[in-house]
């Protein structure tokens, strides 16, 4: 099953990390699958950028939490400094495409398999 939707989220600001709405959104749901299987999923801007970044938004994998924890990353600390961008870029999950001259909306795709 895919679940699809657009549209931008919103972000109440209350550390001073780095990162974008999309990616701190894929952080919060990371921290709330915790753990679970066979799940993945993606949130970007098609503008390429997600905020003030470089990158476009970030994706996770099943096994995301496991890695970020054998690199001794705890999320939750993360996104309580509203640093989602560092999180990812340490896991190598940010999406970086590069400016696309496009705004048309933020996407959301989580594939549940």
């Amino acid at each position: 099953m895919a679940l699809l939707s657009g549209g931008e989220t919103t972000v109440t600001v209350k550390g001073n990390g780095r990162g974008g709405r999309n990616a701190e959104f894929l952080l919060s749901l990371l921290i709330e699958l915790a753990g679970t299987e066979a799940i993945y999923a993606l949130a970007c801007d098609t503008d390429g950028l997600d905020g003030s970044e470089n990158n476009a938004g970030a994706l996770i994998t099943p096994d995301s939490l496991h890695r970020a924890e054998k690199l001794g990353l705890n999320a939750t600390a993360y996104l309580a400094n509203n640093d989602a961008y560092t999180f990812f870029q340490q896991l190598n999950d940010l999406v970086i495409t590069g400016p696309t001259f496009t705004n048309v909306n933020d996407y959301h795709a989580i594939l549940i398999l």
